[in-house]
């Protein structure tokens, strides 16, 4: 007996293997990209990533293996200290701290390939030699990619708020990230967060005691620049709420 399977049953079976696929490397993107659309530019070589326009190859990073750490030889041309942008959004922030110290290297974690498209952009423009894209959930490369003690400074800079509070549970910031990052620093290393958002400020700084981390003046940022969503808040003078950390043990 023939059995019929509607195309639509097809489509979703698909979506399904590939979303399980992904989350074992827990880099499931936004609704707004579908599980397929991850599938097939994961696995296009680099420069290709499907129909869509490549980004610069000199400034995204693959990986070779997503299970293990990374190499940092294989990641910059030379050595220097390592600051880490998590979320580095369209790079503005990332290209502008790279321009300020070039003796450091820079690397920016961003899991939307439009942004990660712009922030590599933005670095050919500015001529950059020290700045790195990874595409990649920013959760997974602290806990899995980036080497532990390898890091001096870590910036989270407005975070995906979820302010509705159905949604807070889908919040980056948690007490298994903030170890994931204490990981990663150098001792005495660095952990700044900024927010607009009153109440994921006030749960991030719940999370710190017997953390690893202690709080420190965050005046040694005054002079950081701004990124794009800093920039709009200001101008609706909206408060920003800041925290910046050190690595105690």
């Amino acid at each position: 007996m023939a059995v019929f399977v509607s195309a639509l049953a097809v489509a979703r079976l698909a979506k399904t293997t590939v979303t399980t696929k992904v989350r074992n490397l827990d880099m499931v993107r936004t609704r707004s990209d579908s599980s397929w659309d991850l599938f097939h530019e994961r696995h296009q070589p680099s420069g290709t990533l499907g129909d869509k326009e490549s980004v610069p190859d000199a400034v995204e990073f693959v990986p070779a293996n997503y299970f293990a750490p990374l190499d940092l030889t294989d990641v910059f041309p030379r050595p220097g200290l390592l600051e880490v942008d998590l979320g580095c959004g369209d790079g503005s922030f990332l290209v502008a701290m790279a321009q300020k110290a070039p003796d450091r290297n820079y690397l920016g974690i961003e899991r939307m390939f439009g942004r990660v498209r712009s922030a590599c952009a933005r670095a050919s423009r500015a001529s950059v030699t020290n700045v790195r894209l990874l595409r990649v959930e920013i959760s997974y490369a602290v806990k899995y990619l980036i080497p532990a003690n390898s890091t001096s400074a870590a910036h989270l800079l407005f975070p995906d708020p979820w302010p509705k509070k159905r949604h807070q549970r889908r919040r980056i910031v948690t007490a298994d990230f903030v170890a994931a990052v204490h990981r990663i620093l150098v001792p005495d290393g660095f952990f700044n967060v900024a927010t607009d958002q009153p109440d994921y400020f006030a749960s991030i700084c719940e999370l710190i005691p017997n953390s690893g981390f202690r709080e420190v003046s965050t005046e040694r940022n005054a002079d950081f620049p701004l990124t794009t969503f800093q920039k709009r808040f200001l101008t609706a003078g909206a408060p920003i709420y800041r925290l910046a950390l050190r690595k105690t043990v």
